[in-house]
């Protein structure tokens, strides 16, 4: 059940990862003097960088390490107050907590996306950072919430962990904001098992990043720099085997978001056809998102839960970790007085979105997201057209 990028490993990132191995390279460290030592790691953090119109990246193990190290960044720690949406993989939650911040939860809308309209109601005297999720592929409404931060001087972190490749009026995601982090774990965009990226285009913010990922190293150390570290950190750092075959992934992301639009496209086009009573299509705020998934928004609760029943899915409520109704320890945290800082329902409007909503799978393969039906980036036209049909029978059983 991967990403599409999974799907497409081959050749090039055979290639990549070989090289390594004939070096004997291992860690993103090496001589520079020494013409096997390939810098698979620096190259694919300049590479990145590039890509993502920004001045500089860190490569790090993962996305939850490479959200740890931007809250670092912007210094976030105790007191410091997080502003996030309660529909995300738990790590967008989790991170802040493991620094010492505090996450305050807000409300989604139809993008499935941060509410610009409720965030600017939980910003409070202890708010430093806000950080929307561009969930699904889907970019959050950037101009709206560059505008609140703006406005109440606040600094932004973009999760893009499931968005990597994805724009937003033309820039890159992750580049609007003051950092960006990604993700490159198995069911991403493109993939190298498990890994991150840190981007930003502020030097002291990539400092302290790097610094985080390295022991509070310096960017691009020379040995140990014994009295040079600038900041505590602790080791994320990516090795060369899985910077290689991140590279050799990159430079397949034209055609992987090529194919998935192509097919997205068509699949939307022929459920869109049959003209079902009741649903709709969630808002997609720039038409440059991923195209990995499908969302439906149903009028009624009970409607979306049936469809979902019969076509051996569940609703995007019931999709575990990226729902905080389903996070059991967070749940559990509590403030310096032992309150419960979070509870069920306490986001009303993301409860009934989610509750009415199903996710049928384009690139991304996961039941945890509640993509347990649908196609993948392999799919013909034959197939395509096969579960489009299968969905809308389901459908018009329980809604005509």
């Amino acid at each position: 059940m991967p990403g599409p990028g999974a799907y497409l490993a081959g050749e090039e990132e055979r290639k990549e990862v070989a090289e390594v191995m004939e070096s004997q390279y291992l860690s993103r460290y090496g001589s520079e003097e020494d013409p096997r030592f390939k810098r698979k790691v620096i190259t694919l953090e300049k590479e990145f960088a590039k890509r993502s119109s920004t001045q500089y990246a860190v490569a790090v193990n993962g996305g939850t390490g490479a959200i740890m190290a931007a809250l670092t960044a912007l210094g976030v720690g105790p007191g410091v107050e997080v502003i996030v949406t309660g529909y995300t993989f738990v790590a967008s939650i989790s991170a802040i907590i493991a620094v010492g911040g505090t996450p305050v939860l807000a409300e989604i809308d139809e993008s499935l996306t941060m509410d610009p309209e409720d965030l600017e109601q939980r910003i409070t005297d202890r708010t430093k950072v806000i950080m929307p999720v561009h969930m699904l592929g889907n970019p959050s409404d950037m101009d709206r919430i560059m505008a609140v931060a703006g406005k109440h001087k606040l600094l932004v972190l973009e999760d893009c962990c499931q968005a990597l490749g994805a724009c937003y009026k033309n820039k890159p995601v992750g580049s609007i904001g003051d950092v960006g982090a990604f993700s490159l774990n198995i069911n991403k965009t493109i993939t190298c098992g498990d890994g991150g990226l840190v981007i930003t285009n502020s030097k002291e913010f990539y400092e302290r990043a790097f610094g985080f990922h390295d022991q509070g190293h310096h960017p691009l150390r020379s040995g140990v720099e014994i009295g040079k570290r600038s900041i505590i950190g602790i080791n994320l750092r990516m090795n060369e085997l899985t910077g290689a075959f991140a590279l050799g992934q990159l430079k397949k992301l034209d055609t992987i978001l090529q194919k998935l639009h192509v097919r997205k496209d068509r699949f939307k086009e022929l459920i869109a056809s049959a003209e079902i009573r009741g649903m709709s299509f969630r808002k997609i705020n720039d038409p440059r998102e991923c195209a990995t998934l499908l969302t439906l928004i149903f009028q009624h609760r009970d409607t979306a839960k049936s469809i979902a029943g019969a076509l051996g899915t569940k609703t995007v409520s019931e999709s575990g970790w990226h729902v905080y109704n389903h996070m059991e320890h967070i749940l559990r945290v509590t403030d310096n007085q032992g309150n419960r800082l979070f509870h069920k329902h306490m986001l009303p409007q993301t409860d009934d979105i989610l509750e009415r909503s199903i996710n049928l799978s384009v690139g991304v393969v996961d039941p945890g997201l509640g993509a347990g039906f649908g196609i993948n980036i392999l799919s013909d036209d034959k197939e395509i057209q096969k579960k489009a049909e299968t969905f809308i029978k389901i459908a018009k059983r329980f809604i005509e």
